[in-house]
């Protein structure tokens, strides 16, 4: 590999916002201390919990990690505002978005550098996020649904264009950050709404003012924890509901991607593998192995039509927003 001067320079931003997820973030920042490339930066950004920060503070102060950064967020609440602070203080000539719960490869920041520095092309780069189960007896989960708790399930070899990569794991060149601009604050968690798609809209904004790429690197991996609370219906219900809110925003505001290309094309393609690929091996085993089976088969249930709920809430929202913005004024509508 070239020396670390002739690569780019990583700005890794994380975000966090209870003492809850404090052992999470040292796990992170010991990830990102054993990368096999060194020229990284890290951002770490706190909200709701001055004592977060105190606690990360000491943390990097009592192992001597260099290059750390802990901010505190006073303004704004929400995961958009806190990643812009982050954008504001990163250095990089990469601003990478990592999750609080989440590890890095040992080899994530090389394949990163090296990727952008063969390929200049490439505005976004993302890679695998692997689901590290808090017990094992959770892999059981149906792989087309891993985007529930932010996973990947795509299963390629080699690096692939992509639409977006999830904020799990994902980087931005800098140059296309300063072009395109932050990171909308309408979406990230906001006013009690868990919009998720922050990440999308930038990549299709990005996109489009570059004409540049997002690539999915398989080489560019991390592990996501996924506790087993996100394994029951009622959170696999509530995610799946806001992702198809937004969807559907995205939709409305992104009516194509790129000429002649829908902007849901990603989702209409996993919609089609549910119901080739996922349901007919369902049925398969049922017999043979009848509770995973019938576990499989809630999840996609509970998934899809919350997804469409979700959906239709904010189309029905919509129109019906449009209809009484037209209506004579006292109109019943």
């Amino acid at each position: 590999m070239r020396a670390a001067t002739n690569l780019p320079k990583i700005s890794i931003i994380t975000t966090s916002y209870t003492m809850d997820r404090f052992k999470d973030i040292t796990e992170l920042l010991d990830s990102i201390q054993e990368q096999s490339y060194r020229n990284i930066e890290t951002i770490v950004v706190t909200e709701k919990s001055p004592e977060l920060a105190e606690s990360i503070r000491n943390y990097v102060q009592k192992k001597d990690y260099p290059n750390v950064v802990v901010l505190y967020n006073e303004g704004e609440w929400g995961l958009s505002s806190a990643r812009n602070l982050g954008i504001k203080q990163a250095s990089g000539e990469i601003t990478a978005f990592i999750d609080d719960d989440a590890l890095l490869f040992p080899n994530w920041a090389e394949e990163t550098a090296r990727a952008y520095a063969q390929d200049s092309s490439i505005v976004g780069l993302t890679g695998p996020v692997l689901p590290l189960w808090e017990d094992k007896s959770m892999a059981w989960f149906p792989r087309e649904f891993y985007w529930v708790f932010a996973c990947t399930y795509y299963e390629w070899t080699e690096p692939t264009e992509v639409r977006n990569g999830y904020g799990t794991n994902i980087s931005f060149s800098r140059e296309a950050l300063d072009l395109c601009g932050l990171f909308s604050t309408e979406i990230g968690g906001v006013q009690g709404k868990r919009l998720h798609g922050e990440e999308v809209e930038l990549s299709l904004r990005m996109k489009r003012k570059t004409g540049g790429k997002i690539v999915y690197h398989p080489e560019v991996k991390v592990e996501h924890k996924v506790y087993k609370y996100r394994l029951k219906p009622k959170f696999i219900a509530r995610s799946s509901y806001w992702i198809g809110y937004t969807k559907c925003m995205l939709k409305r505001l992104y009516p194509e991607a790129a000429e002649g290309e829908n902007v849901l094309s990603t989702e209409q393609q996993l919609l089609k593998r549910i119901f080739i690929k996922l349901f007919p091996s369902i049925l398969k085993t049922l017999f043979r192995n009848p509770i995973i089976s019938w576990r499989k088969l809630q999840v996609t249930i509970i998934a899809v039509s919350s997804v469409a709920l979700g959906y239709f809430s904010y189309r029905f929202q919509t129109l019906f927003s449009q209809e009484k913005s037209c209506s004579p004024a006292g109109a019943k509508i």
